[in-house]
């Protein structure tokens, strides 16, 4: 970073028991910290504390050290909900009844039919001098204090927001980014991108590629890896992320699948809309999970036409036609199979493609030609020979079926760029 530039602290506070129980997923640092990127600012730091006197401290730690300070949590209308009244302490702040935001949440009850109590309306206690943010998705709304609120001492400029993602998100986009906006000073223009790999492991591209693009002037370089997929994250000037993006290009073009934050089966869905080719599905050691990842993509039906699940051995021939003497030939689980299933499928949908899985999941079950973790995919497709590839994942059941599908859907992807 150019030492010239004013390097702004922000901390992000998220609070709630139900975070550090495990009950709930925080993805409150995610989503502020992509948000606020384009402004050139960065999260320094972040706590997670329960709900009562961890916030308290919390508050106290940041406002030593933080310009910004982002609290996520704890402005509902429950006993547990004090962020709003530890906030208002700390600074010194009286509150009073708002008389927008009361009249605000007496209409959405009302439209509701929901009876406005106390409790409900002490939602509408805001701090002197704060700023209330609209919450068209809920009842509390945010609140900003500018830097210095405080009565007494310095304070950083603070945003309370309300905890559900439905609520802050929204208001983060129509409210928050309005006033960073206007508050934030000049930072340097910091750039981010992220591509996703499939079927690669992350010691590998950094091998390859790490030195390269750490080489390059003010970039950061991270790896994110999950079962048969790594993302690439390249932060920095955005000269720099340019030259780190062609630089991934040249070394491992075929298998970035995106660069755009999609997963895999959307790039699939689309792809096969794109083609205007029609897929269907044949599994067995897979369970369903190619199909459910499939139908996960909105707009999925107009690619796909659906799928066959057939675990015994008996559906397989009588559902997908593949002949018992195969089987018995064979096995269940072999390149033979798979083949008829997937040209099974194929026929039977009426589809352009079809992808078929076929394997030993575990624990029992495996034999020293077949060991638990052999799967076989198989590819067919209209006018052209069926494809089958044989692949070795000797982890836990559910890791298993996730990266036998992520290899199916990457045997599809390539296809489908190549056609």
């Amino acid at each position: 970073m150019n030492g010239s530039v004013h390097r702004v602290n922000v901390h992000v506070i998220n609070t709630g028991s139900e975070l550090l129980l495990g009950d709930v997923v925080n993805t409150h640092l995610s989503f502020i910290a992509r948000a606020i990127l384009p402004l050139g600012l960065r999260v320094a730091r972040q706590f997670t504390v329960p709900d009562g006197p961890a916030i308290a401290d919390a508050l106290r730690t940041s406002f030593g050290e933080a310009q910004i300070v982002f609290v996520t949590g704890g402005l509902g209308p429950t006993t547990d909900d004090i962020t709003r009244e530890t906030a208002a302490e700390l600074l010194q702040l009286e509150l009073h009844l708002d008389a927008d935001v009361a009249n605000a949440i007496t209409l959405r009850l009302a439209a509701r039919k929901i009876e406005l109590t106390d409790r409900i309306l002490r939602q509408a206690q805001v701090p002197h001098g704060a700023v209330t943010l609209a919450n068209e998705h809920g009842t509390a709304p945010g609140l900003y204090l500018a830097a210095n609120a405080a009565l007494h001492g310095k304070s950083p400029h603070l945003f309370l927001l309300p905890g559900p993602p439905r609520e802050l998100q929204p208001m983060f986009k129509t409210g928050v980014l309005q006033i960073l906006k206007r508050i934030a000073p000049p930072q340097e223009q910091i750039d981010f991108q992220t591509f996703r790999l499939a079927g690669i492991g992350e010691s590998v591209i950094e091998k390859k590629v790490g030195p390269q693009i750490l080489a390059l002037e003010g970039v950061e370089l991270g790896y994110c890896a999950r079962p048969a997929e790594v993302d690439v994250r390249i932060i920095g000037p955005s000269s720099s992320v340019k030259k780190a993006a062609r630089i991934l290009d040249r070394e491992f073009q075929s298998s970035i699948f995106t660069s755009t934050g999609e997963s895999l089966e959307m790039v699939v869905i689309r792809l096969l809309t794109t083609k205007r080719a029609l897929l269907a599905t044949a599994e067995s050691c897979t369970g369903g999970l190619l199909a459910h990842r499939l139908t996960n993509v909105p707009g999925s039906s107009v690619a796909y036409a659906g799928g066959y699940i057939t675990y015994a051995n008996e559906l397989k021939s009588d559902s997908l036609g593949v002949a018992a003497s195969v089987i018995e030939k064979y096995g269940a689980v072999s390149k033979q199979v798979a083949i008829a299933m997937a040209e099974g499928a194929r026929a039977r949908a009426h589809t352009d493609f079809a992808l078929a899985t076929t394997g030993i999941a575990g624990p029992a079950g495996g034999t020293p030609e077949k060991p638990v973790g052999t799967v076989y995919v198989a590819l067919a497709r209209e006018n052209a020979p069926t494809k089958v590839q044989r692949f070795f994942f000797p982890n836990d059941r559910e890791t298993f079926k996730q990266m036998a599908t992520q290899f199916a859907l990457e045997m599809l992807r390539q296809s489908l760029t190549a056609l």
